[in-house]
Protein backbone atom coordinates (compact mmCIF):
# COMPACT_ATOMS: atom_id res chain seq x y z
CA UNK A 1 0.00 0.00 0.00
CA UNK A 2 1.40 3.71 -0.82
CA UNK A 3 1.92 6.51 1.91
CA UNK A 4 -1.26 8.07 0.11
CA UNK A 5 -3.27 5.35 0.90
CA UNK A 6 -2.55 4.95 4.24
CA UNK A 7 -2.92 8.44 5.06
CA UNK A 8 -6.10 8.45 3.08
CA UNK A 9 -7.24 6.03 5.58
CA UNK A 10 -6.04 7.13 8.61
CA UNK A 11 -8.05 10.33 8.22
CA UNK A 12 -11.04 7.97 7.09
CA UNK A 13 -10.14 5.74 10.43
CA UNK A 14 -9.98 9.47 12.90
CA UNK A 15 -13.48 10.91 11.08
CA UNK A 16 -15.10 7.30 11.61
CA UNK A 17 -14.05 7.21 14.87
CA UNK A 18 -15.49 10.88 15.62
CA UNK A 19 -18.46 10.23 14.52
CA UNK A 20 -19.35 7.02 16.41
CA UNK A 21 -18.19 8.63 19.44
CA UNK A 22 -20.88 11.70 18.70
CA UNK A 23 -23.24 8.77 18.39
CA UNK A 24 -23.00 7.15 20.91
CA UNK A 25 -20.89 8.96 23.25
CA UNK A 26 -17.98 7.86 25.99
CA UNK A 27 -19.01 5.09 28.78
CA UNK A 28 -20.60 2.00 26.48
CA UNK A 29 -18.26 -1.39 26.40
CA UNK A 30 -15.66 -2.04 23.95
CA UNK A 31 -17.94 -3.94 21.80
CA UNK A 32 -20.41 -1.85 20.99
CA UNK A 33 -17.94 0.85 19.88
CA UNK A 34 -16.28 -2.03 17.81
CA UNK A 35 -19.71 -2.80 16.12
CA UNK A 36 -20.67 0.28 15.40
CA UNK A 37 -17.43 1.50 13.91
CA UNK A 38 -17.59 -1.70 11.41
CA UNK A 39 -20.77 -0.76 10.35
CA UNK A 40 -19.23 3.08 10.08
CA UNK A 41 -16.67 1.38 7.90
CA UNK A 42 -19.32 -0.30 5.82
CA UNK A 43 -21.03 2.67 5.13
CA UNK A 44 -17.94 4.37 3.80
CA UNK A 45 -17.45 1.19 1.58
CA UNK A 46 -14.03 0.43 3.91
CA UNK A 47 -13.34 -2.99 3.81
CA UNK A 48 -12.52 -3.75 7.67
CA UNK A 49 -13.13 -7.26 9.93
CA UNK A 50 -13.42 -8.06 13.20
CA UNK A 51 -11.54 -9.88 16.15
CA UNK A 52 -8.80 -11.11 13.36
CA UNK A 53 -6.72 -13.94 14.56
CA UNK A 54 -2.74 -13.48 14.58
CA UNK A 55 -0.79 -16.53 15.50
CA UNK A 56 2.38 -16.06 17.34
CA UNK A 57 5.31 -18.19 15.90
CA UNK A 58 8.62 -18.66 17.02
CA UNK A 59 11.66 -19.51 14.96
CA UNK A 60 9.40 -20.40 12.61
CA UNK A 61 6.86 -22.70 14.75
CA UNK A 62 3.63 -22.07 15.25
CA UNK A 63 3.25 -21.71 19.08
CA UNK A 64 -0.80 -22.75 19.17
CA UNK A 65 -0.82 -18.97 20.93
CA UNK A 66 -2.61 -16.60 18.66
CA UNK A 67 -4.36 -13.09 19.92
CA UNK A 68 -6.91 -11.29 18.04
CA UNK A 69 -6.83 -8.10 16.56
CA UNK A 70 -10.39 -5.93 17.57
CA UNK A 71 -10.05 -4.30 14.03
CA UNK A 72 -8.09 -4.90 10.85
CA UNK A 73 -9.08 -2.35 8.07
CA UNK A 74 -8.15 -3.04 4.95
CA UNK A 75 -5.96 -5.26 5.52
CA UNK A 76 -3.64 -3.33 6.59
CA UNK A 77 -4.11 -0.97 9.38
CA UNK A 78 -4.81 -2.29 12.93
CA UNK A 79 -7.54 -0.69 15.57
CA UNK A 80 -7.03 -1.46 19.24
CA UNK A 81 -10.34 -0.19 20.65
CA UNK A 82 -10.20 0.18 24.65
CA UNK A 83 -13.35 1.91 27.16
CA UNK A 84 -11.66 2.85 30.52
CA UNK A 85 -10.88 5.39 32.13
CA UNK A 86 -6.89 5.36 32.35
CA UNK A 87 -4.76 4.27 29.47
CA UNK A 88 -2.48 1.79 30.99
CA UNK A 89 1.05 0.93 29.05
CA UNK A 90 0.16 -2.27 28.80
CA UNK A 91 -2.31 -1.34 25.78
CA UNK A 92 0.55 0.54 24.35
CA UNK A 93 3.11 -2.83 24.38
CA UNK A 94 -0.87 -4.61 23.17
CA UNK A 95 -0.96 -2.74 20.00
CA UNK A 96 2.95 -2.57 19.30
CA UNK A 97 2.51 -6.60 19.47
CA UNK A 98 0.00 -6.88 17.12
CA UNK A 99 1.73 -4.58 14.66
CA UNK A 100 4.51 -6.53 15.03
CA UNK A 101 2.80 -9.63 14.98
CA UNK A 102 1.07 -8.79 12.14
CA UNK A 103 3.55 -7.47 10.27
CA UNK A 104 1.43 -3.97 9.51
CA UNK A 105 2.75 -0.30 9.22
CA UNK A 106 -0.18 1.42 10.97
CA UNK A 107 -2.49 1.42 13.89
CA UNK A 108 -4.73 3.42 16.13
CA UNK A 109 -4.95 2.48 19.51
CA UNK A 110 -8.40 4.35 20.44
CA UNK A 111 -10.32 5.02 23.81
CA UNK A 112 -13.62 6.00 23.46
CA UNK A 113 -14.29 6.73 26.96
CA UNK A 114 -13.27 9.88 27.14
CA UNK A 115 -14.80 13.66 26.45
CA UNK A 116 -13.50 14.27 23.10
CA UNK A 117 -12.58 11.71 21.23
CA UNK A 118 -9.23 13.50 19.82
CA UNK A 119 -7.96 12.76 23.47
CA UNK A 120 -8.34 9.00 23.10
CA UNK A 121 -6.79 8.75 19.76
CA UNK A 122 -3.19 7.32 19.39
CA UNK A 123 -1.63 6.58 16.11
CA UNK A 124 1.34 4.02 16.04
CA UNK A 125 4.05 3.31 13.40
CA UNK A 126 5.90 -0.04 13.08
CA UNK A 127 8.94 0.61 11.13
CA UNK A 128 9.54 -3.22 11.46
Amino acid sequence: MIKDRYNELATEIVDACFHVHKELGPGLLESAYEFALLKEFELRNIIAYNQVQVKLFYKGYDTGKHYAIDILVENEIVIEIKCCDVMHPVYTAQIISYLKLSQKKLGFLVNFHVPLIKDGIKRFVNEF
